[in-house]
Formats: C-alpha cells, structure tokens, sequence
C-alpha cells in the first residue's frame, strides 16, 4: 500500500464545509483504499489527513487525474495555507 499525511490549517468556520468535501466527493478513485482526518487534539483548526492507496501506481495515477486537481483547489481554498504532506509506502498495519 502506498499513501500519503498531510498537515492542514482550516479557516475559522470551514471545517463541516471541509468535511462535506471530502463525503461528497462523489466520484470512485481507483485504488482508493481510505482516508482518514484527524482533528488536532489542543490545536484548534488543525487537521492530519491520511490516504491509503493500494499502491504507488493507483496514488501516482490519482495524482495526475485532472479532476483530483479539481478537488485539491476546493481544498486548499477552505485552508489558511497549502497543506504540507509527505508520501510513503505503508510497511506495517494492524487492529
């Protein structure tokens, strides 16, 4: 598997919009394994987001669809600022 953490700062007042974004997507991704957004315990408006793919190839074919540029501009316009993210294969999972 193969994914992605980022790091983001939501304007005062955007998170339920953020979050509808996301769940409303609407659109099947293929290799799209899931996401996850965590709210910052203690930092208020701060979010991680982690994306699973099935592997680098489906994370790498999403990343250059047009339309994931589409909604990576929604995104980024509920954000004080560009997320910053890092990528990586997942080595290790578990329950």
């Amino acid at each position: 598997m193969f994914g992605t953490v980022g790091r983001l700062k939501v304007k005062p007042g955007k998170l339920d919009e953020l979050i509808a974004t996301f769940a409303g997507e609407g659109r099947e991704i293929d290799g799209s394994v899931a996401y996850y957004i965590y709210k910052v315990e203690g930092k208020e408006n701060e979010l991680i987001l982690a994306v699973v793919f099935r592997d680098k190839d489906s994370y790498m074919r999403n990343a250059d669809d047009p339309a994931q540029d589409d909604q990576y501009r929604k995104l980024v316009n509920l954000l004080e600022g560009p997320p910053s993210w890092e990528d990586g294969e997942i080595i290790a999972t578990g329950k």
